[in-house]
């Protein structure tokens, strides 16, 4: 019997309502819900990324506290598993799982848990609270894979996803203002206090802007509004959901192509985060001031933020759906780009903020379509344990540029450092290159007329 929702069922999916047949009422219905959808998951993400990478910007007052390199960049490493484990763990749930309480749910136990440690002083409760926040970041993706697939179809979803993409920009470029300036003025502890709060408060707008898959508020499927065939292989005509056995052994785990994707997805973010969150030290160390340092990582973010739009133009108009041929050249433009910034130094300021911006701009391209590959190749069911999965290879990745590369720091300086960011690039080319056809389920349409 249906009833009010209490806390405990909260995440169960909503259920399918009968289809409307007034095609006036259909696309007004999703012209306002596609957008609606789409402007809280960008601000719910985004918040999610303030939570998980306000630590990043509070390390240098923090080595200022005593904490040591190595302390921070397992902080780092912990993180990073922890995440990725959950990145996998929550895909397989939020596909089973109602994304507009999933999504926002863990968003508010992220602030919660920003608080716990921003009021700990000992290594282990940092870790703890760190580690719990972690492992609630992983709840945020599954619920944004999940929704893109479901609301935007393979012809157009490049250039949605690629928006939507930016929002790790919005957050990345806000973080270092507002992060530095607050660790500067008022101690690194206020710096993880207020995107704690902040996010308390966002996770429940999030939960009052979203809703679930189109079905559920009586909408046909998105292909089918948008007039795309799917293959017969995938079960969108199917109402009843896929089993777990389904959604992890016959869509994601047999999947030779999630595979490669998912290592091809490791080096990827080596980079990626190995940059983001050394970046800002390493111009510290080599004498520039600690705002200044920052300002790179807002160009960092914002070479991101168009980046990402261009790289998912580009591979739905110009290489019709293929992601992989994108992914390719922008991994060369990032492999120059860090190769650039260490033969300048600090000889001429404007071109590092020039070398920082390409470094954003090409690095996010592959971030973005690999996660977006991972998401189209299996059953639209399977998309948020599918993403998840190569998430988890990427945030292994992610744990690599924590200590391990601290620990290379230390020992080789930074010349060992973006040597090897540089290898991880070719490594990442090494294994896209045999995939430069690969393509999902891009048919030809002739679509609705729909913001």
């Amino acid at each position: 019997m249906a009833g009010k929702k209490t806390i405990f069922n909260l995440l169960i999916p909503d259920p399918l309502l009968e289809e409307i047949q007034d095609d006036k009422l259909v696309r007004k219905k999703y012209r306002y819900w596609r957008l609606r959808t789409f402007y809280g998951m960008y601000i719910g993400y985004a918040f999610y990324y303030f939570t998980r990478k306000s630590f990043t910007f509070a390390i240098p007052s923090m080595l200022e506290d005593g904490f040591s390199f190595s302390e921070l960049g397992m902080l780092g490493s912990i993180l990073s598993i922890t995440y990725g484990i959950s990145k996998f763990v929550s895909g397989v749930m939020g596909d089973k799982s109602n994304p507009r309480y999933f999504m926002s749910i863990g968003l508010i136990l992220t602030g919660i848990f920003n608080i716990g440690f921003a009021l700990s002083s000992t290594w282990i409760l940092l870790a703890v609270f760190w580690g719990l926040n972690a492992w609630f970041q992983g709840w945020g993706w599954p619920g944004c894979a999940k929704l893109l697939t479901h609301w935007y179809s393979q012809s157009e979803r490049g250039r949605w996803w690629s928006i939507w993409n930016t929002s790790h920009n919005l957050g990345g470029a806000v973080i270092p203002i507002i992060i530095a300036f607050i660790a500067h003025h008022y101690g690194w502890r206020f710096s993880m206090f207020i995107p704690g709060f902040l996010a308390i408060i966002m996770g429940f707008f999030l939960m009052n802007r979203l809703r679930d898959i189109p079905q559920s508020l009586g909408l046909p499927p998105i292909e089918k509004f948008k007039k795309e065939e799917l293959p017969a292989i995938f079960n969108e005509s199917k109402t009843d959901p896929l089993t777990v056995k389904e959604i992890l052994f016959d869509q994601v785990l047999s999947n030779k192509y999630i595979w490669i994707m998912a290592l091809a997805y490791f080096f990827i973010y080596i980079i990626r985060i190995g940059f983001n969150d050394w970046g800002m030290v390493y111009f510290v160390s080599m004498g520039y001031s600690k705002m200044k340092a920052a300002g790179f990582i807002v160009w960092f973010e914002l070479g991101g933020f168009l980046g990402s739009l261009f790289s998912g133009w580009l591979s739905d108009k110009v290489f019709g759906g293929k992601r992989n041929p994108v992914s390719v050249f922008f991994t060369l433009g990032s492999i120059c780009a860090l190769i650039a910034i260490r033969w300048n130094g600090l000889d001429y300021f404007f071109l590092n903020v020039i070398f920082v911006f390409l470094v954003g701009f090409f690095i996010f391209g592959p971030q973005m379509l690999i996660g977006m590959v991972a998401a189209e190749l299996p059953d639209k069911k399977a998309a948020a344990t599918s993403s998840g999965f190569a998430g988890c290879f990427a945030y292994f990745g992610a744990a690599m540029a924590g200590g391990p590369l601290g620990a290379l720091i230390s020992t080789l300086g930074w010349n060992g450092f973006f040597f090897a960011l540089v290898a991880c690039g070719f490594i990442s080319l090494a294994l896209m290159m045999p995939l430069w056809s690969i393509k999902t389920i891009g048919q030809k349409s002739s679509c609705s007329e729909i913001v």
